[in-house]
C-alpha cells in the first residue's frame, strides 16, 4: 500500500472515530494500525499475511487476529512462529484495546518499540525468539496489567530496567528474558510489588551481582532458572527458605560459593522441590548430612562440576523418589555407600571424576531402575561385581579409567538392553567370554580397550550387529581378524590397534556400508590392503600403519601418515610414499594384449554395418545406448536439459580447491563443499567419489535420473554437472540454515526449531515424498529419509536431498511384466537402502525397496522431531526401536513425551488442550507411519494432508494457557 494513503486513511479513521463517537470506529482505527505494522513486514515467505492486503476481508477476520465478541476492536494480535521478516512498527501501540501481543519465534530485527509500553491493556507480550537488539525499553514498566512477558532468545544488551519488575502492580505472574547478553543485576528492591511471580527466567545472560534479597517476596515463585551467568556470593538461603512453592530450582554454571549446609537446611522447606542444578560453581567443603532432609518430592540433584569434597553420606537415601544423581568432577573420596543403592527409584546416577576407591558394592544389582551407571575415571579396585545381570533396565555402564583387575564378568552377557559398554583403561584380563561376545542388545558403543586382555577375538562378537563403534585396542589379542566382523552391519568406527593380530585383512570389514573410521596399526597383518577399503565412499580416518602389508594401493583423500612402517606398499597416488615400480616384462604383456584387444575391435566395428542390414534400426540405437560409456551418456543427458556448462577448474576456485574449511558434510558416495561461483552465486558441490565398483557412478546417473525429471519446491534442484573421466560433480543450491540435523541436535544441545517450524517442515517434507511416489513423471522411492537429507531454505523450508540410492518405481515395474513375476531379491537388496533406525523392516527380509518404504522412514523422522531422540538414542527405556519405545507409552503414558515436547519446541502461543491433542496426533500418525506390514501404511498423499491438517491449524490464533 502506497504509504501516503496509508498515512490520510489512518487520521481520517482516527477524525472519524472522535467525531461520531462511535465505538465502531475504533475497529477501523485498529486496522489502520495493521496495515502499517504490515508495511514494516519485509518477508511472509508461508503467505501468511495474504488477506490482510484484501478490503474485502473484515479485520476480525485476518490471520492471527482476534476480536472482541461485538467485533469493534482488536484484542489478540498472534503471529508466533510465522516467520515473517522485518521490524516491530511502533504503530501497534495505537491497538489501544490489545490484551495479547505475540509475535515470538520470527526474524523481527531491530529494537523492541518503547510505544509498546502504552498499550495499558496488555496482559501478555512474547516477543520470543527474534532477533531483536539493543536494550530492553524502561516503557515496558508501564504495563501495568502485564501478567505474561516473554523476550527470551534474542540479543538484548543493556541492563534490566527497574521499572520492569518495580512499577507500583503485583500482577506480573511469568517473566522470560533468557538467552541474551542482559547485563548488571537484577534490578529488585523490597518496595518491588512481585507477590504474583511463579515463573523467573533469565538464564544465558551477562548478570551479575547476588541475587537480591527482595526476591524472598515472592512466595508464589515455583520455577527459578538463573543458570549460566555470573551471579556470585553464597546460596541464596535466606531467600529460598521462605519460598515453599518452589518446585524447579536452577543455579549451576555462575560463581557461587561457600558450603552446603544452610542451603539444603532451608529448601527443606519447599515440599515441592522436584528438580534443584548447583553444577558448574565453586561450592566446596563436604556434602552435608542435611542432604537427608531435603523434601522427598526431589527427582533431579546436580551438584557435578564444583569442589566438593569428603565422602558420599550415607543419608542421602532418604532421597528415595530421586531418579538422578549427579556428583560427578568433584573431589569426592571414600568408598561408594552401600546405602546409595537402596534408592530404588534411580535411573542414571553419575559419579564419575572424583578419587572414589574401594570396589563397586554388589548392592547395585538391587536397584531396578538403574538404566545408566557413570563409575568412570576414579580409583576403584578389585573386580565387576556379577550382580549387573539383575538390571534388566541397564542402558549405559561406563567403568573405565579405574582400577579394575579379573576377568569380563560372564554375566554382563545377561544385560539384555545394554547399549553401551565402557571397561577402557583399567586393569582387567584374561579372554573375551564366548557369551559375553553374544551381547546382540548393544547398540551404541562397546569399548574394552587398554587392558590386559588376550587370545583371539571370538567370532561370535558379529553377532553385535547394530553396535556403531567398537573399541579393542591396545590389548594382547592374537590370531587372524575374523571375516564374520564384516556382519556389523551398523559400524562406524573399528579400532583394533596395538595388538599382535596377525595374517591377512578381510575384504568383508572394507564393505561395511557404514564404517567411516577403522584402525589397525602397530599389529602384525600381512598381505595386500583389499580393495574395498580403497574403493570405500565412506571410510575417511584410517590407520594401517606398523604392519607388513604390501602391494600397490590409491586410496583417495588419505596421506602417507596412514601407511608408516609398511615397507612393502607403494602407490603412484600418494605423495610421500614409494612409486610403484613398472617392469618391462609387464610393460610388454600390457602392449601384447592392449593390441591384440584394439584388433578385436575393429574387427567388430567393421562388422556393424553388417549387423545394421540385419537388425531394425530402432533396436540396435536401443542396445548401442546401453552399451555406451558413463561420460558420453552424462554428457548427453547434460546437453539435453541445457545444463549451464562448468568445468573443473572453476569448482576447484569456487570451493577453494575443495579445502577442508569449505567441507559440509559426507554422503554415502561423496563429498559436499560449499562454493562462490564467479557470478558469486553461493553453491554446494558434491564430488562423487570414485569407485572401481562402479557404485558411486550408478548413484551420480541415479540422482541426475531423479532431479532431471522432477521439479518440486520441496525437492532439490541441480543447478548444473561437470563430468571428466576421473571427476564427476553435482552443483547445488546451498542452504545457509544447513540441515534438519543441525538444528535437532547442535552443539550446545538447544533445538533450533520451533514448534510451528517443526510442523511446516514435516508438512513439506511429507509433500515432497507424495510428489515423488505419486505425481512424479517417473515414480521415484527417495530410500534415505532422515534430518541430515533434509536441507532448510532461508525461509527454514524443507527441502529433500541425496538421491543417490533411490529407486526408480518405473523399472521395477517394467521388471516385473518382462520377467512375468517378482524380480529376484539378494539378502541385501533392500537391507542396505537406507540408514540405521531409519530402515522399513520389510527390508531386512529381502523385500525391493519401495514407496511405502518411505512412509516408515517419515514415520520416523516425525517420532524422532516428536520426541527429539535418535533412533539410537541411549535414553530409551522400553523397546529395541524408536517406534517400539513410544508405542510402549501410547496412549496413556504419553505426558512425559508431550512436557518433553513443550520444554523442546516452547509452545507458548498455543492452549494447553491444542497441544496435547496436536501431539497425540502425531505420534499416532508416526505410529500407523512405522506398521510392521507395509500394505496397512498410508500414502504419503494421505499424511501430506494430515500434515497440512495440523500446519493450517497451528497459524489460528489461540489463547495462553494459564496452566
Amino acid at each position: 500500500m502506497n504509504p501516503q494513503k496509508l498515512h490520510s486513511l489512518f487520521f481520517s479513521t482516527v477524525f472519524f472515530s472522535i467525531v461520531s463517537g462511535d465505538e465502531k470506529a475504533q475497529i477501523f482505527n485498529d486496522r489502520a494500525s495493521l496495515l502499517t505494522f504490515f508495511s514494516g513486514v519485509v518477508s511472509d515467505p508461508g503467505n501468511i499475511l495474504h488477506n490482510w492486503n484484501s478490503s474485502l476481508i473484515p479485520v476480525c477476520n485476518w490471520t492471527g487476529i482476534t476480536c472482541n465478541q461485538n467485533r469493534d476492536f482488536v484484542l489478540e494480535l498472534d503471529l508466533s512462529g510465522a516467520s515473517l521478516h522485518g521490524i516491530i512498527s511502533p504503530a501497534i501501540s495505537r491497538l489501544s484495546r490489545l490484551k495479547v501481543l505475540d509475535l515470538s519465534r520470527n526474524f523481527f530485527e531491530g529494537g523492541i518499540p518503547g510505544e509498546i509500553g502504552y498499550l495499558s491493556e496488555l496482559k501478555q507480550l512474547s516477543l520470543s525468539s527474534n532477533l531483536l537488539r539493543g536494550r530492553i525499553p524502561f516503557e515496558l514498566g508501564f504495563l501495568s496489567k502485564i501478567q505474561y512477558l516473554d523476550l527470551g532468545s534474542n540479543r538484548l544488551v543493556g541492563d534490566i530496567p527497574m521499572a520492569l519488575f518495580c512499577n507500583g502492580t503485583s500482577v506480573l505472574e511469568y517473566v522470560d528474558l533468557s538467552n541474551n547478553s542482559i547485563s548488571g543485576p537484577i534490578p529488585f528492591t523490597e518496595e518491588c510489588e512481585i507477590s504474583e511471580l511463579r515463573f523467573l527466567l533469565v538464564w544465558s545472560n551477562k548478570l551479575t551481582g547476588r541475587i537480591p534479597s527482595a526476591l524472598a517476596n515472592s512466595s508464589k515463585l515455583k520455577w527459578l532458572d538463573l543458570e549460566v551467568n555470573g551471579f556470585e556470593g553464597e546460596l541464596p538461603f535466606e531467600i529460598v527458605k521462605n519460598l515453599s512453592n518452589l518446585q524447579f530450582v536452577y543455579l549451576s554454571y555462575n560463581r557461587f560459593s561457600g558450603p552446603l549446609d544452610s542451603f539444603f537446611s532451608a529448601l527443606s522447606n519447599s515440599p515441592y522441590l522436584q528438580e534443584l542444578e548447583l553444577a558448574g560453581n565453586r561450592l566446596s567443603g563436604n556434602i552435608p548430612d542435611v542432604i537427608g532432609n531435603l523434601p522427598k518430592s526431589l527427582l533431579q540433584l546436580h551438584l557435578d562440576d564444583n569442589q566438593i569434597s569428603g565422602g558420599i553420606p550415607p543419608d542421602i537415601s532418604n532421597l528415595f523418589n530421586l531418579t538422578l544423581l549427579n556428583l560427578s568432577r568433584n573431589f569426592l573420596t571414600g568408598s561408594i555407600p552401600k546405602e546409595l543403592c537402596q534408592m530404588g527409584n534411580l535411573e542414571r546416577l553419575y559419579l564419575s571424576d572424583n578419587s572414589i576407591s574401594g570396589e563397586i558394592p554388589p548392592e547395585f544389582g538391587n536397584v531396578s531402575r538403574l538404566g545408566l551407571l557413570d563409575l568412570s575415571r576414579n580409583r576403584l579396585s578389585n573386580s565387576i561385581p556379577d550382580t549387573f545381570s539383575n538390571l534388566s533396565q541397564l542402558r549405559s555402564l561406563f567403568l573405565n579409567n579405574n582400577k579394575l583387575v579379573g576377568t569380563i564378568p560372564m554375566s554382563l552377557a545377561q544385560c539384555v538392553n545394554l547399549e553401551i559398554l565402557d571397561l577402557s583403561y583399567n586393569q582387567i584380563s584374561g579372554l573375551i567370554p564366548s557369551d559375553f561376545a553374544r551381547l546382540n542388545s548393544l547398540k551404541l558403543y562397546l569399548n574394552i580397550s587398554n587392558n590386559h586382555l588376550s587370545g583371539t577375538l571370538p567370532p561370535e562378537l558379529s553377532k553385535m550387529d547394530m553396535v556403531l563403534a567398537m573399541d579393542l585396542s591396545s590389548n594382547n589379542f592374537s590370531g587372524e581378524i575374523p571375516a564374520q566382523f564384516g556382519d556389523c552391519i551398523a559400524l562406524e568406527l573399528l579400532n583394533l590397534s596395538g595388538n599382535a593380530l596377525e595374517g591377512p585383512l578381510p575384504d568383508s570389514i572394507g564393505n561395511l556400508p557404514f564404517l567411516e573410521s577403522f584402525d589397525v596399526s602397530f599389529n602384525k597383518l600381512s598381505g595386500n590392503i583389499p580393495i574395498s577399503f580403497q574403493t570405500s565412499s565412506k571410510l575417511r580416518q584410517l590407520n594401517f600403519s606398523f604392519n607388513n602389508f604390501s602391494g600397490n594401493i590409491s586410496f583417495p583423500f588419505v596421506d602417507v601418515n596412514s601407511f608408516l612402517g609398511n615397507p612393502g606398499l607403494c602407490s603412484s597416488l600418494i605423495a610421500g610414499m614409494t612409486i610403484c615400480k613398472n617392469k618391462r616384462k609387464n610393460n610388454s604383456i600390457r602392449l601384447s594384449i592392449f593390441l591384440t584387444l584394439l584388433a578385436i575391435a575393429i574387427f567388430i566395428m567393421s562388422m556393424i554395418p553388417v549387423v545394421l542390414k540385419r537388425k531394425s534400426k530402432n533396436k540396435f540405437s536401443k542396445l548401442f545406448s546401453r552399451k555406451i560409456g558413463d561420460e558420453d551418456d552424462e554428457e548427453h543427458e547434460r546437453n539435453d536439459h541445457n545444463y549451464p556448462k562448468i568445468s573443473h577448474q572453476e569448482l576447484m576456485a569456487a570451493t577453494n580447491g575443495f579445502s577442508s574449511s569449505n567441507f559440509i558434510g559426507s554422503g554415502q558416495f561423496g563429498q559436499v563443499y560449499k562454493g562462490i561461483l564467479k557470478d558469486n552465486t553461493k553453491v554446494a558441490v558434491k564430488v562423487i567419489c570414485y569407485t572401481k565398483t562402479g557404485e558411486s557412478s550408478q548413484s551420480f546417473k541415479r540422482e541426475c535420473e531423479v532431479l532431471k525429471n522432477t521439479r518440486h519446491r520441496n525437492l532439490i534442484r541441480i543447478k548444473t554437472i561437470c563430468i571428466r573421466p576421473d571427476f564427476k560433480a553435482l552443483v547445488l543450491p546451498l542452504m545457509q540454515n544447513g540441515s534438519l540435523e543441525d538444528h535437532l541436535y547442535p552443539n550446545d544441545g538447544v533445538c533450533r526449531v520451533n514448534l510451528v517450524q517443526m510442523v511446516r517442515i514435516l508438512s513439506d517434507v511429507a509433500e515432497g515424498l507424495a510428489y515423488l511416489h505419486h505425481y512424479a513423471p517417473v515414480k521415484v522411492a527417495h530410500c534415505d529419509i532422515k534430518p541430515s537429507n533434509v536441507l532448510l531454505d532461508d525461509d527454514m523450508n524443507a527441502i529433500i536431498t541425496d538421491f543417490g540410492i533411490a529407486k526408480l518405481m518405473e523399472d521395477s515395474e517394467k521388471i516385473l511384466q518382462e520377467d512375468g513375476g517378482p524380480p529376484s531379491v539378494s539378502s541385501t537388496d533392500g537391507l542396505l537402502c537406507g540408514s540405521i533406525g531409519y530402515i522399513a523392516p520389510e527390508y531386512g527380509m529381502g523385500r525391493r525397496a519401495s514407496t511405502q518404504g518411505d512412509v516408515y522412514s517419515f514415520g520416523i523422522l516425525l517420532l524422532e522431531m516428536v520426541t527429539r531422540k535418535r533412533p539410537t538414542d541411549v535414553v530409551f527405556q522400553e523397546g529395541s526401536s524408536l517406534q517400539e519405545w513410544v508405542k510402549s507409552h501410547y496412549p496413556h503414558r504419553l505426558e512425559p513425551i508431550i512436557k518433553e515436547a513443550v520444554l523442546n519446541y516452547g509452545p507458548m502461543s498455543c492452549s494447553g488442550k491444542l497441544l496435547n491433542d496436536m501431539v497425540m496426533e502425531l505420534v499416532e500418525l508416526g505410529l500407523i507411519c512405522t506398521q510392521y506390514n507395509p500394505s496397512t501404511r498410508p500414502s504419503m498423499v494421505d499424511v501430506a494432508h494430515e500434515m497440512a491438517t495440523w500446519k493450517e491449524c497451528l497459524f489460528r490464533p489461540s489463547s495462553l494457557s494459564t496452566e
